[in-house]
């Protein structure tokens, strides 16, 4: 019996240092690039725009606090005035390195600390709501199933709903704290069995066993977890066994 076909992105947090780039694109869909706020810089912006258009990968700005020295993986205290600046400057390097090279911004979708704060804080997701509205109104972003932002951005930007295949998930349907232990998924493995679980039953299983239905159009694979390549190649085969074609979220 033909298995029915199912559809989903797949993408990774590039330009952050580890230079597994030109690796990762053959697999991958979508990417989020970090914009030279928790990581990375104008040349490398410009290195992986390139290698996303060679890939025909979408490409997004990937802003954060502007906070290096803790990887924007912390809340930092700055005002909403200087975030929303910062955030604007950050966008805009990734938007003109499209331009340039005559390829789409494709999604934006916020990083680390500032990424949670607007799945629960809805100043935060109003803030990032308000810039993209104002700035850049066709383009989506990348967000978890009912967050703070989703709602926020209900009927006025588009949403595409994210989960992440190598990271465990609480009952309320956060993400685990990297503070704590088992708060990414390393096995191979079981990060296929949690893509498939999202895929093809829209559920998410918690770190305690429970299910969480969700709707999922884009999943995860941070570039900087380990064996991020291996893992993105074995979805990749999984996925097809499995009738699931892998493809940018138009």
């Amino acid at each position: 019996m033909k298995l029915e076909t199912h559809f989903i992105d797949i993408n990774c947090d590039l330009g952050e240092g580890i230079g597994n780039e030109a690796a990762l694109m053959p697999y991958i869909s979508s990417c989020n690039l970090a914009c030279g706020a928790h990581a990375g810089d104008v040349e490398t912006i410009n290195r992986v725009v390139a290698l996303a258009k060679k890939h025909k990968v979408g490409v997004g700005a990937h802003p954060s606090f502007p906070d290096r020295a803790n990887f924007g993986r912390t809340i930092m205290p700055i005002s909403f005035e200087e975030l929303g600046i910062s955030l604007r400057k950050q966008i805009d390097k990734v938007a003109i390195s499209c331009k340039e090279q005559d390829v789409a911004l494709h999604h934006i979708k916020t990083h680390g600390a500032l990424y949670n704060l607007c799945a629960k804080d809805k100043r935060y997701a109003e803030l990032v709501t308000d810039l993209i509205e104002e700035l850049y109104p066709s383009i989506p972003v990348y967000a978890p199933f009912n967050s703070m932002i989703s709602r926020v951005a209900e009927g006025r930007i588009k949403v595409i709903y994210e989960a992440f295949a190598d990271r465990n998930y609480e009952p309320d349907g956060s993400l685990v704290s990297r503070l704590k232990n088992d708060a990414i998924i390393t096995a191979k493995i079981d990060v296929v069995e949690h893509v498939l679980n999202m895929v093809l039953n829209h559920k998410i299983r918690t770190f305690s066993g429970e299910f969480i239905s969700a709707k999922i159009d884009t999943i995860c694979v941070h570039g900087d977890t380990p064996k991020a390549v291996e893992i993105v190649k074995l979805l990749n085969e999984e996925l097809n066994r499995n009738a699931i074609k892998i493809q940018t979220v138009i």
